[in-house]
């Protein structure tokens, strides 16, 4: 195994400028499901990709199409092989579906515990083929990354044809065995990458996670309290949608300066939004009319305002709101190359392969035959 950084869930954040604030997100979409070994051998697993989800949501954002627009991101969350899951399901449990809210998926990506149970790749795959609403344009990227650690083979199901049918979707199959690559090699699961279409990875899911801070990182974190004071709540749910967001920033705190900078980046990318609970991006989308939203349904600062001073603040804020992602897009350009000069002096000292890095450079390969291109 190599040389690197950890995490699973997706392969995107590593990268270098996000162009600017008004980057704009195309209607071309990446879908990607993240279906991961949750029975009790896994815990190192589950932990890298906690801690390396926002560095790979960001390698995903700076993928750009032929016009230079970031295309949609969508995750979906699966665990299977957890004891706690119900067997007549094959213990499998959709944790999300395909969604554009991240918030959501680190929601649910911190809450997953691990207990002992039976790993049925085959199953899960078939389960996430035919649950998912998988986009039918072929210009689209559809990406399966599962990761366990016992034969690729158990349960009823044929993991064979589970993985042609993913094929025959145009969903790669991905697979990350976590041990050694001999022993997967002959346990199937380079066989599951091989039939659906993708690569076979290996990593040592106990290796601990390299952060690198950076000079950036504290101008990161003071500027992302800024940019929650931009989210406007509404709605009946409002206000804990707008807690869940600090709730996450709290999350990703827990491992560092460092791996929260790189969530506050995600932030300031065209692909965080939250028009289900923010009146900034619903009023930009069209999604509400503000005078439909009831007063009670609003912020008490926003109680006494009348409709027009209503629209005032809003406009306001997202004005300041772009300000604030500027000065962090420009500041993580910065930051990437401090700690890309950082990682070249540390190779030695950095730990073997870990999920966020075979992630990265897997989709990466994916996404540039699939006619995206990466800032650099």
């Amino acid at each position: 195994m190599k040389k690197a950084i950890l995490s699973l869930l997706f392969l995107f954040i590593t990268g270098v400028a996000i162009s600017q604030t008004t980057q704009q997100t195309t209607s071309q979409k990446v879908q990607l499901a993240i279906l991961l070994d949750t029975s009790n051998s896994m815990d190192g697993l589950i932990e890298q990709t906690k801690s390396q989800l926002w560095k790979m949501v960001n390698e995903l954002t700076r993928a750009k199409d032929n016009e230079g627009n970031t295309p949609q991101l969508e995750i979906a969350l699966y665990e299977y092989g957890n004891d706690r899951l119900k067997r007549a399901e094959g213990y499998i449990r959709q944790v999300s579906p395909l969604t554009t809210d991240l918030d959501l998926i680190s929601e649910k990506l911190f809450e997953l515990t691990t207990y002992g149970g039976q790993e049925y790749c085959g199953q899960v795959i078939q389960n996430a083929i035919d649950s998912l609403e998988w986009s039918n344009q072929n210009s689209d990227m559809r990406i399966i990354f599962i990761a366990g650690n016992e034969s690729f083979k158990q349960g009823k199901w044929d993991y064979q044809k589970a993985c042609f049918r993913a094929k025959n979707k145009d969903v790669m199959i991905n697979t990350v065995f976590c041990g050694e690559m001999e022993e997967g090699i002959n346990i199937k699961w380079k066989s599951g990458a091989d039939l659906g279409n993708g690569y076979y990875l290996n990593i040592n899911q106990n290796e601990t996670v390299s952060h690198i801070d950076a000079p950036q990182d504290k101008e990161i974190l003071r500027l992302n309290n800024a940019l929650n004071d931009t989210y406007i709540y509404y709605g009946e749910r409002g206000v804990f949608y707008k807690e869940r967001q600090v709730i996450q920033d709290t999350n990703a705190s827990t491992y560092g300066a460092a791996n929260q900078a790189q969530r506050v980046i995600s932030k300031a990318s065209s692909n965080y939004k939250n028009a289900i609970w923010d009146l900034v991006d619903a009023v930009e989308e069209g999604r509400v009319k503000l005078e439909d939203v009831a007063t009670k349904d609003l912020p008490e600062i926003m109680h006494a305002m009348t409709l027009d001073q209503r629209r005032d603040y809003i406009s306001e804020m997202k004005t300041k709101r772009e300000t604030i992602k500027s000065q962090i897009q420009k500041l993580d350009v910065a930051r990437r190359s401090f700690v890309e000069q950082k990682r070249k002096e540390m190779r030695a000292e950095l730990g073997k392969e870990t999920l966020d890095e075979v992630i990265i450079q897997t989709i990466r390969k994916q996404a540039i035959a699939k006619g995206f291109v990466f800032s650099e």
